[in-house]
């Protein structure tokens, strides 16, 4: 009896294993990302000790998480920082329960940025957080746990050829003038030119594919090793990339078969399963056709900075988020923590107010597909197909003073109108939908509109949309 029972759960096992790396179609992987809509890009790592200064020179351009580049600090001197950065007040649980209560269905975090500076404990390379810093501690073990207690999927930011403290990594060459008045700085653009973007002799004491083979490999195959089920690897960025090593890197996705990757890992041959639009929103022309997603910061950089200030308002986060799911792509909206581990509280207010719009209006987000229409001057449109025909959901920006909203181009009979805030329904004739004099939300207001039949959709897939810059 025992043996049996024993065959029984080794059969019971085995079956569980096979069936956790059945490999999907790509519909079947993408479903739940296309239904997601809206997640969470978090950029943390040591340049948020330096918060964008280095002794006292404000960097001149670009990210905060760029500084060791833009102001060539030399790697000792950037490694030594390390041992400043003690984030105390990290609280993973925290930081999902924000960006599930926001509504966001998906977190993406640098594992590793272009400094090479691991958030997760490597055997790969001792830059790392548990290793090079007094909190001694991995930080995506107890976010990976969070993630799966509160239904968020997980995604890991991979910097795969750039990494400028790491032997070997390549370096995307900037000019000193983009990070502080150095007087040396002709003279350092000189060397950088010389050194394919390096400015340090230690970041040459090994080969590029050195570098692949000893720590970008095997750290990508930690991170998709230890974490259970991990939803996204985000690549960033080609710069220098051989097809070869991009080989390597794609070989190590067989341990998560289901994954979803970006194009930024070699371009053009290892295309991914979505497009990165950064920082900008494609309009409805450069549509292609293919799956993709807007990542773009809440103010003007990716990484804590002390001195930006120029945070985007709450208004202009949501009706981004309503413009591109009217579009069909995804939103992923950036946090960069402070190094004691906290959000800064610019972000936190604005999370807490998209999440409260999302609370009334998510169906108009989540689960959506494209504008089947022409473009409306009065906000953005998003559907979806039902049993019975098919829903539109207008989300209007511009409230209309005469109370008249017009659905251009809508040759289906409109079966049912009604507003999401407070289940109002509406007067319909024809095209248009009937409103109250005051719109229910300053920002955005949504109403349901149930059609019948199918919308046959104006095509938008013959663009050439732009996505992320190489480096």
């Amino acid at each position: 009896m025992k043996r049996i029972s024993s065959l029984l759960l080794l059969f019971l096992m085995f079956n569980q294993v096979s069936f956790a790396q059945t490999k999907l179609s790509k519909d079947e992987r993408m479903k739940w990302w296309r239904e997601a809509r809206f997640g969470m890009f978090i950029h943390w790592g040591v340049y948020a000790q330096w918060a964008g200064v280095y002794h006292g020179h404000e960097q001149t351009r670009g990210g905060a998480e760029w500084i060791m580049n833009r102001s060539k600090i030399p790697v000792a001197e950037y490694q030594a920082k390390a041992k400043e950065f003690n984030p105390t007040r990290y609280d993973a649980d925290l930081w999902v329960k924000m960006a599930k209560d926001a509504g966001m269905k998906y977190i993406v975090i640098t594992a590793k940025h272009h400094d090479g500076f691991a958030l997760f404990k490597s055997n790969a390379s001792k830059w790392n957080i548990a290793d090079a810093t007094p909190y001694g501690k991995d930080v995506l073990k107890p976010l990976a746990a969070a993630c799966k207690k509160y239904g968020v999927k997980l995604g890991f930011y991979y910097s795969h050829a750039q990494d400028w403290n790491n032997p070997g990594g390549s370096a995307a060459r900037k000019e000193m003038r983009e990070g502080w008045a150095n007087p040396d700085s002709t003279k350092i653009d000189a060397y950088t030119l010389a050194h394919k973007g390096h400015w340090d002799p230690a970041q040459e004491t090994a080969t590029f594919d050195q570098y692949i083979d000893r720590v970008a490999v095997p750290q990508v195959k930690e991170i998709l090793s230890n974490y259970g089920d991990i939803a996204v690897l985000w690549w960033d960025t080609p710069t220098n990339m051989t097809d070869e090593a991009a080989q390597k890197l794609n070989d190590v996705l067989k341990l998560q078969p289901n994954i979803i990757t970006n194009d930024r890992l070699k371009r053009p041959n290892f295309p991914g399963d979505t497009k990165t639009p950064e920082q900008k929103i494609p309009t409805r022309k450069e549509l292609d056709g293919k799956d993709w997603e807007t990542c773009m910061t809440m103010n003007g950089t990716w990484g804590y900075r002390t001195k930006d200030t120029n945070w985007k308002s709450s208004e202009t986060l949501i009706r981004n988020l309503v413009d591109i799911a009217s579009k069909g792509g995804n939103y992923l909206l950036n946090v960069g923590p402070k190094p004691d581990g906290t959000f800064p509280q610019e972000s936190v207010d604005r999370l807490r107010e998209i999440g409260k719009w999302m609370k009334v209006n998510g169906e108009a987000i989540y689960a959506t597909k494209a504008d089947p229409l022409e473009e409306v001057s009065w906000g953005r449109i998003t559907s979806k197909e039902t049993d019975k025909g098919t829903t539109l959901y207008l989300t209007v920006f511009n409230w209309p003073k005469d109370g008249k909203l017009e659905i251009p181009g809508l040759e289906n009979k409109v079966r049912s109108a009604a507003l999401l805030a407070g289940k109002s329904v509406l007067k319909t004739e024809g095209n248009t939908v009937y409103l109250p004099q005051q719109a229910p939300d300053a920002i955005a207001s949504v109403i349901k509109v149930e059609v019948n039949g199918k919308i046959k959709a104006r095509a938008m897939d013959g663009g050439n949309m732009k996505t992320g810059a190489l480096d």
